[in-house]
C-alpha cells in the first residue's frame, strides 16, 4: 500500500505527532511524508519526499499573529503550481494534517483524501467554542484542508469521529517527577518580553523553551532553553508546572501527566482560542496575555490550580487502525 501523508509544519505539534504516528504506518506500506509550512523548529527524524514552503504562521513578540508577515510571504503563483504537480492520485491513502495544498490537489484530481488531526474535530458542533466565536476562524476551520473523510483528534470525544491525542511514546513510558521549576512554552512571544515578566517572580525557577535560543543559557532565574525534542520531552516530564499556549499535543501532554497547566492562547489565533475554551471546561485556568498583572495572576494561580490527569481511551495504535477504515 502507498501512503502520502501531509503534514502542517506551522507549529510543532504537527511535527511531533508525525513522528510518533510515522512508524504505525509503515506497518501498512511504503509512506511518502509532504512537508508544508516553515515555523515548526523541530526535526522530522524521516526522508521528506515532497516539501513547500506552504502557508505559515508568523507572530509578533506579543503573543499576536503578525498578518504583515504572513501577507508578505505569500505566493499564490507557486501555491498553484504545487496544487497540480502533486501527485495525490499515485496513493492509496492520501493523509492531510490540516495542509491546504494537498486537499486542492485532491480536489483538483477527485481523489478521495482523509482530513486527520486536531483541526478535523471543529467539524463536530459539540466540539468547545469560545463565548465570541469568530465566523472566519469558523470559516478556515471547515474549508482549509477540505476532504472527503475525517478523523479528528481532541482532549474527550466529543462526537463519533473524534478520537485521544497522540501522545509521544516517551511521554507515556515516563514516571513523572517534580523538580520544582515551571516550563514555560510560549513562542508567540520573545524573549525580551519573557524576561520582563518572569524575571518579576525570582523565588521560582522557570525553563523556557524559546525558539530564538540555540544552547541552554541562564538570565538570572530564567534558563533558556532549545525547543528540542530530548529537551522538551525531559523538560514537561521533569517539571512542577506548565505555562503554554492554546495548542493541542503540549497541553494534552501536561494533562496526561497531571501537571498543573496554565494557558495563554495566541492572541487572534482562532483555534488556540476554542482549545483554551475546552481547557477551560476541564477546569485549566485561562489568561488572555502576558500583561502588567501577570504576576498577581500566576501567584493566583500556582497557589490554587487544581491538578487535573488525563487517562485518553485511544492508543495510536487504535488511531491508525482507525484512519485505514478509510481505504
Amino acid at each position: 500500500m502507498k501512503i502520502f501523508y501531509a503534514i502542517q509544519a506551522t507549529g510543532n505539534g504537527h511535527i511531533s505527532r508525525g513522528m510518533e504516528l510515522l512508524p504505525f504506518l509503515q506497518k501498512y506500506g511504503e509512506v511518502d511524508l509532504f512537508l508544508s509550512g516553515s515555523n515548526s523548529t523541530l526535526e522530522l527524524n524521516a526522508p521528506i519526499k515532497y516539501r513547500s514552503k506552504g502557508l505559515s504562521l508568523f507572530y509578533t513578540c506579543k503573543g499576536n499573529l503578525d498578518y504583515t508577515a504572513m501577507v508578505k510571504r505569500l505566493a499564490p503563483y507557486r501555491m498553484w503550481k504545487e496544487v497540480q504537480d502533486l501527485p495525490v492520485e499515485n496513493y492509496d491513502l492520501v493523509m492531510n494534517d490540516f495542509e491546504c495544498i494537498t486537499s486542492l490537489a485532491c480536489a483538483m484530481k477527485n481523489v478521495p483524501s482523509v482530513n486527520f488531526g486536531h483541526q478535523a474535530s471543529f467539524y463536530s458542533p459539540n466540539t468547545p467554542r469560545p463565548a465570541n466565536r469568530s465566523r472566519i476562524g469558523e470559516w478556515i476551520l471547515h474549508n482549509y484542508a477540505k476532504s472527503t473523510h475525517k478523523l479528528g483528534l481532541h482532549f474527550q470525544p466529543y462526537d463519533d469521529f473524534i478520537m485521544s491525542p497522540v501522545i509521544k511514546s516517551e511521554i507515556l513510558r515516563a514516571s513523572p517527577a517534580d523538580h520544582g521549576y515551571i516550563a514555560i512554552y510560549l513562542p508567540a512571544y520573545c524573549e525580551k518580553e519573557l524576561i520582563e515578566h518572569f524575571n518579576q517572580i525570582p523565588d521560582y525557577t522557570f525553563k523556557i523553551f524559546s525558539r530564538q535560543t540555540m544552547t541552554p543559557r541562564w538570565h538570572g532565574n530564567i534558563e533558556f532553553v532549545p525547543v528540542e525534542k530530548e529537551l522538551f520531552n525531559q523538560g514537561l516530564i521533569n517539571c512542577h508546572a506548565l505555562i503554554t499556549g492554546g495548542g493541542f499535543e503540549t497541553p494534552a501532554e501536561a494533562l496526561y501527566l497531571g501537571k498543573k497547566l496554565l494557558t495563554i492562547p495566541i492572541g487572534s489565533q482562532y483555534e488556540q482560542q476554542c482549545n483554551a475554551a475546552a481547557l477551560e471546561q476541564l477546569g485549566v485556568t485561562r489568561l488572555d496575555q502576558l500583561n502588567g498583572q501577570f504576576v498577581s495572576q500566576f501567584y493566583n494561580w500556582i497557589n490554587n490550580a487544581k491538578t487535573i490527569q488525563l487517562n485518553y481511551e485511544h492508543s495510536t495504535e487504535d488511531i491508525v487502525e482507525r484512519l485505514f477504515e478509510f481505504v
